[in-house]
């Protein structure tokens, strides 16, 4: 059975708040108060050499307060003489390069600091990518250009932005800026410019990204086609070459820190069976085991990268034969036709720059993983604490046992927990327990036992002879009398774990007691859904509830459970404009509800009436007689009588 192991989170950071009872005031004065001695000692490791990170040193402050041989009282607030001494201490402990209880807590810092988690990394990239073109994005989608001179010019801009998003060669290479025009005015020609001028900005934003997944994705056919492609890297074959060179390289590393572990756990086992004061050993005990330490918390920081590059070779495997997949199907859509629809190629292309997206994430992801185990290598003095002949010379006529050697060693039936003898007590067994190998156990699968009595001797837990299950932990034990004695008293030896790790706070995320002390941020809380290794629950309540529709395609729509809303409806399809509503109220309804009716008020009616009318005056008509040689004259009224 391996361990449980669990991946960090991306910060961890001793923060303020846990020192405010140094200095019993305000807690903005306070927290001023415990910033200048954090500050005090960075100046102070400064003037000597040693530029330290304010992480490093809050740790340290930490540590030393903890420590119980410091005797530094939490029930009273320090004076300027501890305060003084909390400084002198803590200088003292930073400066010395010699001891593997700082370069252990460096390492964790260090890796802290450095390592990101598999999505969040990918996530950075991102936001970095769009951070990068951010300003060219605003000049694109704020760009008013009206002017032929300006919209050539804002069409170059967005070729420098696919080149750019894309990242598939320079915007300064000629031939990658010619080829990418060439594809662009393929799909978006510069006359359609007028379109995209009057869109939305969050519309123009969403037609880049299609232009620029499109265009990448076409490119990439003709790299594969030998018809272009200048400056594309051939990601998969240097991620074919670049993979297994990390995983080999992270594997000797691992190997080389096992192996100093187990020789440093044999040397203390020795030192342990006889008296310490007699024992030909250069190195003082302690110093063993802060070696010990050392190389076992190297050892677990290089189990995380390497199972971050086991899963980054699966999901390589996987893009490349999906990237195969997609460009056979689109050379078998574009093979022998002049003309092919966009709704049938352009998914195509889309999916083809994805995927090589995915290369490039995985790429990047790569590169950060090595140079974290790389810049491992610096704290790992547990190999300089010894050369290799001393540790042959006091490893003479020792067996030095891997962790395999003693599961398998103390497998045998004598070794197993009766269950009967401790029948107070919840045991878990390989074979009565789902997924045993996945049970989160404490300590990092280290024997507590062993660690508290043997005075701080790591030895690792063998699970196959019974895991103890005791306030919902699990514990596991290197023999069956460590387990039976643990049993006894395990209140007691949790309690001494923790003081162990107040004498060595290496040992604090080590063996992970974060709950012990809630000052320091767990590197065991992830995001959700990036644990490497999930932890399972071996025993739970489970529950099963039919499905109302098992299949999307069988959902009505239209169906409602609800009778009012039903009435609801069909109170909003009646026409009540043609309905007489009425209401009828008995003895037994009578002061039960309230009823009440609907009218339709009569609405406000008018009408009015217009007639035309007019009147012609007859034409006035006077005739004159006598007026030719006449001696006469006489004047006679021809008009008309109006009533005529």
């Amino acid at each position: 059975m391996t361990t449980t192991t669990t991946p960090p989170s991306r910060r961890l950071q001793v923060k303020i708040p846990w020192m405010l009872w140094l200095c019993k005031m305000p807690h903005t004065q306070a927290e001023g108060v415990i910033r200048n001695i954090i500050r005090e000692i960075a100046q102070t490791c400064s003037s000597r050499g040693q530029t330290l990170c304010e992480t490093l040193i809050a740790f340290m402050v930490k540590a030393v307060v903890l420590d119980p041989t410091n005797h530094f009282n939490v029930d009273r607030t320090l004076t300027k003489q501890d305060v003084q001494k909390l400084i002198e201490l803590c200088v003292d402990r930073l400066m010395d390069q010699t001891s593997p209880t700082l370069n252990t807590i460096k390492m964790q810092v260090y890796f802290d600091m450095n390592y990101t988690s598999r999505r969040e990394f990918l996530e950075v990239q991102q936001r970095v990518l769009q951070s990068r073109l951010l300003s060219l994005s605003r000049e694109i989608t704020d760009s008013r250009a009206k002017t032929r001179d300006d919209l050539k010019n804002l069409y170059g801009k967005i070729v420098s932005y696919v080149i750019q998003r894309s990242n598939l060669g320079s915007a300064t290479d000629i031939n990658t800026v010619r080829e990418t025009t060439a594809a662009l005015q393929s799909v978006f020609p510069q006359s359609q410019l007028a379109t995209f001028m009057p869109l939305l900005k969050q519309d123009k934003e969403q037609q880049l990204s299609e232009l620029t997944l499109i265009v990448s994705g076409i490119r990439l056919f003709n790299k594969d086609s030998r018809k272009g492609g200048e400056g594309i890297q051939n990601l998969p074959a240097v991620l074919n070459e670049t993979v297994p060179a990390a995983a080999a390289d992270i594997e000797n590393q691992l190997a080389g820190s096992q192996r100093l572990a187990w020789q440093y756990t044999a040397l203390l086992e020795k030192i342990c069976e006889q008296d310490a004061e007699h024992t030909e050993c250069p190195v003082h005990p302690d110093l063993l085991k802060q070696a010990l330490y050392n190389a076992r918390q190297h050892e677990a920081f290089l189990r995380f990268i390497l199972a971050d590059v086991i899963q980054s070779a699966k999901e390589v495997t996987r893009i490349q034969s999906d990237l195969k997949t997609r460009l056979t199907l689109l050379k078998d859509t574009v093979h022998t036709k002049t003309t092919v629809p966009t709704s049938q190629v352009f998914p195509h292309f889309t999916a083809l720059a994805s995927l090589w997206a995915g290369l490039e994430g995985e790429m990047l992801l790569l590169s950060m993983l090595t140079n974290v185990a790389s810049g491992l290598r610096a704290f790992l003095s547990a190999q300089s604490l010894l050369s290799s002949d001393q540790l042959e010379l006091l490893l003479l006529g020792l067996q030095v046992r891997t962790d395999a050697d003693r599961c398998s060693e103390t497998a045998v039936s004598e070794e197993r927990i009766v269950e009967s003898e401790m029948s107070s007590c919840e045991w878990c067994f390989p074979e009565s327990t789902a997924h045993f190998e996945d049970v989160p156990l404490q300590y990092k699968g280290f024997c507590g036992f062993t660690l508290v009595k043997k005075n701080g001797l790591l030895l690792p837990g063998n699970p196959n002879i019974g895991v103890l299950k005791h306030k919902e932990k699990y514990y596991t034990f290197s023999c069956k009398s460590a387990a039976y004695e643990f049993t006894s008293k395990a209140d007691e030896f949790v309690s001494a774990v923790v003081e162990m790790a107040k004498r060595w706070p290496e040992l604090i995320q080590l063996l992970q007691l974060h709950q012990e002390f809630a000052s320091v941020t767990p590197y065991s809380e992830m995001q959700s859904g990036q644990k490497l290794l999930v932890k399972t629950i071996s025993k739970s309540d489970a529950s099963m509830q039919t499905e109302i529709h098992p299949l999307e395609t069988n959902i009505v729509k239209s169906y409602e459970w609800n009778e009012w809303e039903l009435r609801r409806k069909a109170i909003k399809l009646a026409n009540l404009r043609n309905k007489v509503t009425r209401s009828m109220q008995t003895d037994l309804s009578h002061m039960r509800r309230h009823n009440s009716t609907q009218t339709f008020l009569p609405k406000d009616a008018g009408s009015q009436t217009k007639r035309d009318g007019e009147s012609n005056v007859p034409k006035p008509q006077v005739y004159l007689s006598g007026l030719r040689g006449g001696t006469n004259t006489m004047k006679v009224d021809l008009t008309r009588a109006v009533d005529e």
